[in-house]
């Protein structure tokens, strides 16, 4: 689903729809987040709420799956530190204005109304590509190819001009 976000979030950007794009990361973000926290951190239980059948009785069960606060304090105990160090960072500078972004805030409303530098949308296309690089990392320990993931962290140096520097400019 992440990777699905990803690309209507490239769609949205080309329609020149900069607001509905840049709140399309956050849900981007977290998709990444709740796979990794199926992986590392989830319960039995837990599991069992998110693949079952969608019905009314197990949608209110699996509404009080933990939120992303929690997943992620979760990950913090459980997951390696170089699965989680990225979404933590991540999360510290991005997640404030995206959750404006979503919820009609001061960052949606002043660049839509003022109209969106292209620092912010190339930040904001950098940082999409980055949740996707995670979400590569992802899929790759998952195939239990050790060699595969390290092609995937060294296509982040191949391809750093694609990926947001820390010092970059905020959302």
């Amino acid at each position: 689903m992440s990777l699905e976000h990803a690309e209507s979030f490239k769609i949205l950007l080309s329609l020149r729809n900069f607001t509905s794009a840049i709140g399309l990361l956050r849900l981007q973000f977290e998709c990444l987040v709740r796979g990794i926290w199926v992986l590392y951190a989830a319960s039995e239980t837990e599991l069992t709420k998110l693949t079952a059948e969608l019905n009314e009785e197990n949608q209110k069960i699996a509404n009080k799956l933990p939120m992303l606060s929690e997943m992620i304090s979760q990950l913090e105990k459980k997951a390696p530190k170089n699965a989680i160090d990225p979404i933590l960072e991540f999360k510290q500078y991005s997640w404030k204005p995206l959750s404006s972004y979503v919820h009609g805030g001061l960052h949606a409303i002043d660049r839509h109304s003022k109209g969106y530098p292209i620092q912010i949308l190339e930040h904001a296309l950098k940082a999409s590509n980055g949740v996707n690089g995670l979400t590569a990392v992802f899929a790759s320990i998952l195939t239990g190819q050790p060699q595969l993931t390290k092609d995937v962290y060294e296509s982040f140096d191949k391809f750093a001009d694609c990926f947001q520097a820390k010092n970059e400019i905020a959302l």
